[in-house]
């Protein structure tokens, strides 16, 4: 079974963003990436991850239509085993409170750290191992 990361973000060129940084550990196998440009997206892919093992999202709080925030609320719900990790343009405070009141397990800036993202996810694989 597979180690599966669901990344969510309303904007196209993120997947050939993360994809170029995290080319070596997607080659190497030691997780995949599925990619949601929206909530209802994401909540889709969440549901049909049955042959992998889902062991994080890392979700854009703005987007259009459901908000990250939403998202976050519902996928604790649906699956309050996975971590979730916001990711956000705007790191004000309200914003971050919000999130880790709803269940978040870290919050991430843009642009990302993908050094600090790495050995996250890193502890994520080695958790599920």
């Amino acid at each position: 079974m597979s180690l599966l990361i669901l990344v969510v973000d309303d904007e196209a060129d993120v997947e050939t963003l993360f994809r170029q940084h995290f080319r070596r550990e997607l080659k190497a196998r030691a997780f995949d990436m599925q990619f949601a440009q929206s909530a209802e997206a994401a909540l889709s892919a969440i549901d049909g991850a049955v042959d992998a093992t889902l062991i994080l999202i890392l979700s854009d709080i703005n987007m259009p239509g459901t908000s990250g925030l939403d998202l976050l609320t519902k996928a604790r719900v649906v699956r309050p085993d996975v971590p979730v990790i916001m990711i956000t343009a705007y790191g004000d405070g309200e914003t971050r409170r919000k999130a880790l009141e709803r269940g978040a397990e870290g919050f991430l800036t843009k642009p990302i750290d993908f050094a600090r993202l790495r050995d996250e996810i890193r502890a994520r694989v080695e958790k599920a191992a």
